[in-house]
């Protein structure tokens, strides 16, 4: 760089950083998140940034989202370094696009180390090589939880997700929503019962899943184009859009069953919809924060059974807020042994960013603190760092002023930040053994003695 050259210091594209505001904000909803996780018996575990590029193309290829890298070549007097390692500097690697496929690989390294069924939760960023634009970006963090195990795996797991997905939502008070299920053997069954081809369904079934950004009409035309004649595709139209209460759904299915050939597989993908439904009712979830939707497909090939897509009534046009279900081959491409598993993601940044927008989440403030003692004047900043610790050692949150300056300007400063009380000490209040309690949002101020500082801020934050 020529000297006198200004450098670009703006973020990257589709790669994202935080205000304090967001970042607490973020941090407040990975605590919901994290607490609702473990309540069900889910425990933390982390996987490499990067991953070998075989594995994370070896199930569900994502070629045109994975951001890709190769290993450096090291310098000459690095080159033993590298013969050492046992790996070439050509030797691809990739950033992560999701944490399932990494998972996967995780349980194949670490097999003889784990218990099964094995439940996991991971709150790491996520890479994609996708345009960046407004709510979508290149890395942001997903929050996912699995269950895998070995041969065979309860559908009261799959029933277990939408509970978790009603504790989150309703703990971080964002509105109504709705939890759409279904089940992929229902659909291929269906197709299967068609007439059309095993090869073709795959492609069907991403058509489909593209029914609410596309619509009928396109979703009729792209499936003609796959092959699929125009009485398929008016019966595959038909047919998901099936609606009614869960009841009447699984009825009409049932019914509609019996009149098809070749039902095996659709009759399979109904009577698992069935149990996962009972036992989401066991669960305790009301009726209004689920539905089946059979027009819910998942796009990626992995998913084999339950699928799940979650909508903010009255905000659909942000799209899923919380997605997954079922695979049975995904981990068993590493091992070459069933295991099946079920999880469920949020894109935690995404969701962040579209909720702030649409103004159903606000930031918090940029500060934890909830107190600030000022700084009257500079012979008492003994006393003041006392009563700081005082207030700290009570569970409360504390900013010190250690520059003087005046009043209401330190008051201007707490403000901002969003601190609500200040403590205000000088040289009569210290000879007494008080302070002055100043409540920034009503203007309110109180003479509270020293040894009862702490009670009265911790009676007023609640």
């Amino acid at each position: 760089m020529a000297k006198g050259d200004k450098i670009n210091f703006s973020t990257p594209s589709g790669f994202p950083e935080f205000l304090p505001s967001e970042k607490r904000l973020e941090l407040h909803l990975l605590d919901i998140i994290r607490r609702v996780f473990e309540s069900y018996g889910f425990t933390p575990i982390e996987t490499p940034a990067v991953e070998r590029l075989e594995v994370l193309q070896a199930k569900g290829n994502q070629g045109d989202n994975i951001i890709y890298g190769i290993d450096p070549i090291l310098p000459p007097n690095r080159q033993a370094e590298r013969d050492r390692s046992g790996e070439t500097g050509s030797e691809a690697r990739a950033l992560k696009f999701d944490q399932t496929v990494p998972l996967a690989a995780y349980i194949a390294r670490h097999l003889n180390e784990l218990t099964f069924p094995f439940a996991r939760y991971q709150t790491d960023v996520v890479f994609r090589g996708e345009r960046a634009k407004d709510g979508r970006f290149r890395q942001f963090r997903q929050c996912d939880i699995d269950v895998v195990a070995r041969r065979e795996l309860s559908l009261l797991y799959d029933a277990q997700m939408p509970a978790i997905i009603t504790e989150i939502f309703e703990a971080i008070n964002i509105g109504d929503f709705l939890i759409r299920i279904n089940n992929r053997k229902v659909l291929t069954g269906f197709f299967k019962s068609l007439g059309i081809a095993e090869n073709q369904i795959k492609s069907c079934i991403g058509i489909v899943d593209n029914l609410e950004k596309i619509g009928e009409t396109k979703v009729k035309q792209d499936l003609e184009k796959e092959g699929i004649s125009a009485e398929q595709s008016q019966k595959v139209i038909e047919f998901i859009k099936i609606d009614g209460s869960v009841d009447d759904v699984l009825d009409k299915l049932k019914h509609l069953a019996q009149n098809l050939p070749e039902t095996e597989q659709l009759s399979l993908g109904i009577t698992e919809l069935e149990t996962v439904i009972t036992g989401v009712r066991n669960l305790g979830v009301v009726e209004n924060r689920f539905c089946i939707d059979l027009s819910i497909a998942r796009g990626l090939d992995y998913y084999t059974g339950t699928v799940y897509e979650t909508t903010l009534l009255g905000h659909e046009a942000l799209g899923s807020i919380c997605s997954g279900g079922r695979y049975e081959e995904l981990v068993g491409v590493f091992l070459g042994e069933k295991m099946p598993g079920v999880g469920i993601s949020i894109g935690l940044t995404r969701l962040i960013s579209r909720l702030l927008k649409a103004g159903i989440l606000s930031t918090l403030a940029a500060t934890p603190a909830q107190v600030m003692v000022v700084n009257m004047q500079e012979d008492l900043m003994p006393t003041y760092l006392k009563v700081s610790q005082h207030l700290r050692q009570a569970g409360i949150n504390v900013i010190t002023n250690f520059d003087k300056r005046p009043l209401g300007k330190q008051f201007q400063l707490a403000d901002k930040q969003g601190i609500q009380f200040c403590v205000i000490i000088g040289s009569e209040e210290a000879a007494a053994q008080k302070s002055s309690l100043k409540d920034l949002k009503t203007g309110e101020q109180v003479e509270v003695l020293l040894e009862n500082l702490a009670e009265e801020v911790r009676r007023r934050l609640t």
